[in-house]
């Protein structure tokens, strides 16, 4: 583990992270800075509050967009296999 700090808002916080989650946070951190600087440009947002909470919002619904798109995969993908399954029974049962 190493401690590393972020700066996200105009703030700075110290985290404690694996070596190999440091780029990982470090770019997240510069994604939700850009996000900040677009809502605070694109809709007059002046209180960082409501620029960090307009940016949680679409993180979160971009993830569980992200997550329903993969369960409606995961089930198109079931139903084939399924699929697959009974057309291999019926020439086995031939």
């Amino acid at each position: 583990m190493q401690k590393i700090k972020l700066k996200i808002a105009n703030r700075v916080y110290p985290l404690t992270a694996q070596p190999d989650q440091e780029q990982g946070l470090r770019t997240a951190s510069k994604k939700i800075d850009i996000m900040i600087k677009h809502f605070e440009e694109k809709y007059a947002v002046k209180d960082k509050q409501d620029a960090l909470a307009m940016c949680a919002l679409q993180l979160a619904t971009q993830s569980e967009q992200e997550n329903l798109s993969e369960a409606k995969i995961s089930e198109e993908v079931s139903n084939r296999l399924e699929d697959i399954n009974k057309s291999i029974q019926e020439v086995i049962n031939l």
